[in-house]
């Protein structure tokens, strides 16, 4: 792709546009750490919806939605479409909660839950491991989509591109913190989004692609539209569709899809003016991320397969690509180079956009967690607010350069993703209960941590089988009950890794009883699983209040289940819009409309 001087004019105004934002709140920002990190608790609904709405979409997230279509068609998404399950019990279950414990971090919740020198160890030890290690993945990640994309359309190197499509963000992440997080995301929301909508306007016009008609009719296209796996192929039914609902959804840890919440998205919980504006920042979220997004991306993903339907076909167009960078994902930036004057600019833009607001929340929050629940906890508990602000700005910078350095190591998102939950795979229940079990200690979070570690590693790096079978001639290979590889191996870490965390904690110490009796006032959990500190407490004098012993998590399963089915009737409603089915659209749509009906009465309590 040529681009031409308007293309640079339009794209240099954006970025001018972000930096000045940073410029505009850094006084501010720069007053002390809880506004630097939080923006001094103050954030409407709205704003901390739209944020974290622009988070998740990274550059990286329609290269990530694209392979997965060329792969294992529209039904393959499922393996992140079954995170509202996710989502929506954060909406209705713990987003009060996080809210009521007014920590800075959700790293900090460790030192609130538990006791002693575990606590804080645990502490200490999340906030490296997810600060330094994840978190940099994750932005590695989301670095190796931008350099892929500047690779085809432009032909940047790797290194060139990470320069360039850091330092902006560097800039106003440093200067503005949370607040300049906020604002950026909402205008980079918009612009992703329009960027998004007009690759799909591009890529549907394409003379060979023949508008939405001449996509939906093609012969390669109609075998990928399915929303659901085909049921006669058990392998994919079980890896698509059945492991991610009923046990990846619950069972596994990722960034930004936590069981009950945690990283960017307590982060913007804890910002809220209240409980009811950290409940409806969570739900519009959900909304917007399952049921408003996904489509542009889905259609350019479908037009690619007709534009560049195998990867010798994308290598044969751009021969300059290196070949490790070369994968199904690359697809989406092919689908740029067909885009005329003008609206070059704007796409590269929004793509920028789609990166900068997920590259700066991930900045803001590894460095909130490297200042509040290390610097500060364990090397300068008596640092001036002045200090904790300089060190927010210095590890803003370093979360970038460690970042870009793992990019080089990466070859694509998809494989990154799969990583990421499988590390993650047994913590999630974990995560879910010890709000509502007393008895879970640190000891639990530390064993889940280690043994979905090491489980991880065993699977996807030493590449051993555990079930073999032996042919005639010697030759050993995995049964064909195993081939869905991908699914029983997050099923096994799961239960390894689920089994592991509950015997520790049955055979380890509990929490100290005045801790968990300070954490229940703090958070009112309530409910059967803390009947025992209840009553231990009014034996001595000590009583709980009521307010802190209600459950409301009944209520709550009852609203996720409602909103659930709303919002994958919206989803699924479009789509049949899309594909021609306006009776089917209409019932969707109906239903989702009923849903919300049904929520209001829930979200005014």
């Amino acid at each position: 792709m040529t681009l031409t001087a308007l293309d640079y004019l339009i794209i240099f105004f954006f970025f001018a546009l972000t930096l000045a934002v940073g410029l505009f709140v850094m006084k501010k920002a720069g007053s002390s750490s809880s506004e630097f990190f939080l923006s001094g608790r103050s954030m409407p609904w709205w704003l901390l919806g739209f944020s974290m709405v622009a988070t998740t979409f990274s550059a990286g997230t329609p290269n990530l939605v694209t392979d997965i279509v060329r792969q294992h068609g529209i039904a393959g998404n499922w393996v992140w479409w079954a995170f509202l399950l996710t989502g929506m019990t954060t909406v209705f279950i713990y987003a009060k909660l996080w809210r009521r414990l007014g920590v800075l971090t959700d790293i900090e919740f460790y030192e609130v839950r538990y006791s002693g020198r575990s606590g804080a160890f645990l502490r200490g030890f999340r906030a490296i491991y997810l600060g330094l290690l994840v978190n940099t993945v994750t932005m590695a990640t989301a670095t190796l989509a931008i350099v892929k994309i500047l690779s085809v359309v432009t032909g940047t190197s790797p290194v060139y591109s990470i320069i360039g499509a850091s330092v902006i963000t560097v800039a106003f992440s440093a200067l503005g913190g949370f607040a300049a997080v906020l604002w950026t995301d909402f205008i980079l929301f918009i612009v992703a989004m329009g960027g998004a909508i007009a690759v799909m306007v591009v890529a549907l016009g394409r003379p060979e692609v023949g508008g939405l008609s001449g996509l939906l009719a093609n012969d390669v296209v109609r075998g990928h539209m399915s929303f659901f796996p085909d049921m006669s192929d058990t392998p994919s039914v079980l890896s698509l569709l059945i492991v991610p609902l009923a046990v990846q959804w619950w069972s596994t840890w990722y960034p930004g899809s936590e069981p009950g919440g945690g990283s960017y998205t307590a982060q913007r919980m804890l910002a809220a003016k209240n409980e009811r504006h950290a409940v409806g920042a969570t739900l519009f979220f959900n909304i917007c991320h399952y049921a408003v997004r996904p489509w542009a991306w889905l259609l350019v993903a479908l037009a690619s397969l007709i534009c560049f339907p195998t990867l010798e076909s994308i290598q044969e167009a751009f021969p300059n690509v290196p070949d490790g960078l070369l994968g199904h994902d690359i697809a989406y930036p092919a689908m740029l180079t067909y885009l005329p004057t003008g609206w070059a600019g704007l796409v590269l833009a929004s793509l920028f956009a789609a990166y900068m607001s997920t590259i700066s929340t991930h900045l803001n929050l590894g460095a909130s967690y490297m200042v509040n629940d290390w610097y500060q906890r364990f090397y300068r508990p008596d640092a001036t607010q002045e200090q904790l602000v300089r060190a927010g700005r210095w590890w803003t910078v370093l979360l970038m350069v460690l970042a870009g350095a793992i990019v080089l190591c990466l070859k694509n998102a998809l494989a990154a993703f799969q990583i990421l939950m499988l590390i993650g795979a047994g913590t999630g229940l974990l995560f879910l209960l010890r709000w509502f079990w007393w008895r879970i200690n640190a000891y639990s979070e530390i064993a889940a941590m280690v043994i979905s570690f090491l489980v991880a590693i065993y699977l996807q790096f030493l590449h051993i089988p555990l079930f073999t079978t032996v042919a005639e001639d010697g030759t050993k290979s995995i049964p064909d009950w195993l081939n869905f590889s991908d699914a029983f191996e997050l099923i096994l870490a799961v239960g390894i890794t689920t089994v592991g965390w509950i015997v520790v904690t049955l055979l380890t110490p509990p929490v100290e009883k005045q801790t968990l009796r300070a954490f229940l006032k703090r958070s009112r959990a309530g409910g059967p699983g803390w009947k025992r500190v209840i009553d231990e407490a009014a034996r001595d004098g000590d009583p709980i209040p009521e307010d802190c012993q209600k459950w409301s998590v009944p209520s709550g399963i009852f609203c996720s289940v409602v909103g659930c089915t709303a919002v994958y009737a919206a989803l699924f409603g479009t789509g049949c819009f899309i594909y021609g089915n306006t009776v089917a659209g209409s019932i969707l749509t109906a239903v989702f409309v009923v849903g919300m009906l049904v929520l209001i009465p829930f979200l005014r309590r």
